[in-house]
């Protein structure tokens, strides 16, 4: 009965939101805040209690400011799935438009909840991320009550009206408003540990995916992958032939002409069924499926001799720039989240496999010719004593190179990050890692233009 309200607002068949199904409290009572960008810009806040969620939306938002008394309207009970939600209700639907997780954690009750709530006065206790210390809700008329922080030992709080981004996936409105797909995915062995000092989770890998899914997505999606998978926390399996019920699948011939099914990420479901999948770092081909023949681009991977120094693997990919800017071939830049660094050209002409690979190998001539102390084509590792290998070898069929943002499966997950020209001297090729990636993702997209 609880839920009866909840339900019959929503036709679940448009929104994404979840059924409303009473379920058993948790032992430790949890709350969430989410921003919600409806008709109205307002913040809903939700505490847990016999199997709902009690929820009320203010306006304003909760206010660290002890004068503050910031009106709480209250709505209908939630289900405790709810909390969960992020995503974009549709327009025309009750409460249409994009809900933010901003906050969560649990509460404690100060008292007798069913009693309080009657006499109009609930005092709690909040262990959030950014809401903490005790609070008080009182009741003045109809459904209207007021959110107070009091006084108490909690110190140097931030303006939360400053605090814009989700608590749980990193990511702005405007990012959510993009991914409006569900991602429908359970997510088991959450806690498994992937990667050892410092230790990297299954889900820790998950929320990143999660997180630069938009940024992602257009240079993954529609392009066949071949993936790294570490089932077992340990060993690494390299995955040409996926399969996998979220993913494209597409018949392709193969060097000895015959045909093989391989398979492409389609959505933000496909990506992160495949790290369910134990998936973690991603490879893609030079074509999209829709135009398989005809490849848009070139990769060039600049692998230094183990003792070469930093400044000369720089130098390297300054020398390949200035040799691609003399062509009028826009470039852009990546770590490799390994030794060096990823030159990344989109090609907007038709062209073949054949002509894209000798174009890729006559600019890695180039420079192996106009520098040959500096820079080898030879893929040998005694050719590459005190050079750099210039690997042109990926912008060849069936030949893939690490996606934009996947993770690496190395000590700290490093990134393939794409990064400003001007980052260059300043961004190690493995500097980027899911550790201290998240402050990157709120700068302005260095590779914007990529696509134009």
């Amino acid at each position: 009965m609880k839920l009866d309200n909840y339900n019959k607002k929503r036709n679940f068949n448009k929104t994404n939101e979840p059924k409303g199904i009473k379920k058993e409290t948790n032992k430790k009572l949890k709350f969430v805040v989410q921003h919600h960008l409806a008709r109205k810009d307002h913040y809903d806040f939700r505490l847990e209690h016999n199997g709902v969620l009690v929820s009320w939306a203010i306006p304003k938002g909760p206010s660290y400011n002890t004068k503050d008394k910031r009106l709480a309207v209250l709505v209908e009970d939630h289900p405790l799935d709810y909390r969960n939600f992020e995503g974009t209700i549709p327009k025309g639907e009750y409460g249409g438009g994009t809900v933010m997780i901003w906050d969560e954690g649990y509460y404690k009750i100060n008292g007798n909840f069913n009693k309080d709530f009657k006499k109009g006065s609930l005092k709690i206790t909040l262990y959030g991320n950014r809401l903490k210390g005790d609070w008080t809700l009182i009741h003045f008329k109809e459904n209207n009550w007021l959110l107070i922080k009091e006084k108490d030992n909690i110190k140097g709080f931030k303006n939360i009206n400053n605090l814009k981004t989700s608590i749980k996936t990193g990511r702005t409105m405007k990012e959510i408003e993009k991914t409006i797909k569900k991602i429908d995915i359970e997510i088991t062995n959450p806690n498994k540990i992937i990667l050892e000092n410092p230790k990297i989770t299954k889900k820790d890998i998950v929320n990143y995916y999660k997180k630069v899914s938009n940024l992602m997505l257009p240079y993954l999606e529609n392009r066949i992958i071949s993936t790294i998978r570490r089932p077992d926390g340990k060993n690494n399996f390299f995955m040409k032939h996926l399969d996998n019920k979220y993913l494209g699948k597409i018949k392709v011939k193969n060097e000895n002409n015959k045909k093989e099914d391989y398979y492409y990420i389609k959505d933000i479901n496909g990506l992160i069924s495949e790290v369910q999948m134990n998936s973690y770092e991603f490879h893609i081909w030079g074509s999209n499926i829709k135009h398989l023949e005809k490849p848009n681009m070139m990769v060039f991977d600049l692998d230094p001799d183990e003792h070469l120094s930093l400044k000369k693997l720089r130098d390297g990919v300054k020398d390949l720039k200035s040799i691609l800017d003399e062509l009028n071939l826009k470039s852009f830049l990546k770590t490799s989240g390994g030794k060096g660094y990823h030159v990344v050209v989109p090609i907007h002409m038709n062209i073949t496999w054949k002509k894209f690979r000798n174009i890729s190998k006559e600019i890695a001539n180039i420079m192996e010719t106009k520098w040959p102390d500096k820079y080898t084509t030879n893929i040998r590792l005694k050719n590459r004593k005190n050079k750099i290998f210039i690997d042109w070898v990926r912008n060849t069929r069936t030949s893939t190179s690490v996606a934009p943002y996947s993770i690496r499966l190395r000590k700290n997950a490093p990134i393939s990050m794409p990064i400003k020209w001007s980052e260059l001297d300043k961004v190690k090729p493995n500097g980027i890692t899911i550790k201290n990636v998240t402050n990157r993702l709120k700068r302005v997209n260095p590779w914007k233009s990529f696509f134009d």
